[in-house]
């Protein structure tokens, strides 16, 4: 069945990085693009970052020359680099699975993904 399980979130000061990861189990995962959504408390999901199967990448604009997704599919992971955390930041972030190999953009979380993580909690505070 298919697993995905994110690690890497925790408290950092604002102006501090960190690197999420997840791990993906149960599919192919090489062929399919994967994306990085975020909850902060009290609000909706916000998609933030997806990245194909060939290796493009998106992200929402607040989040644009701060955050990096990439992949290793020798390692089945996706990674989020998050550089010059802001308070606003703070959320629990949750790794997802396309339906396919790209993501529709603009996208539709409730139509985009079958499968979720359970997710890691950031939180930028000083």
């Amino acid at each position: 069945q298919v697993q995905l399980v994110e690690s890497g979130g925790g408290l950092v000061q604002p102006g501090g990085s960190l690197r999420l990861s997840c791990a993906a189990s149960g599919f192919t995962f090489s062929t399919y693009a994967m994306s990085w959504v975020r909850q902060a408390p009290g609000k909706g999901l916000e998609w933030i970052s997806d990245i194909d199967s060939g290796g493009s990448t998106y992200y929402v604009e607040s989040v644009k020359g701060r955050f990096t997704i990439s992949r290793d599919n020798a390692k089945n992971t996706v990674y989020l680099k998050m550089n010059s955390l802001k308070p606003e930041d703070t959320a629990v972030y949750l790794c997802a699975k396309s339906k396919g190999e790209h993501t529709i953009m603009p996208v539709r979380i409730s139509d985009e993904y079958d499968h979720w993580g359970q997710g890691t909690q950031v939180t930028v505070s000083s």
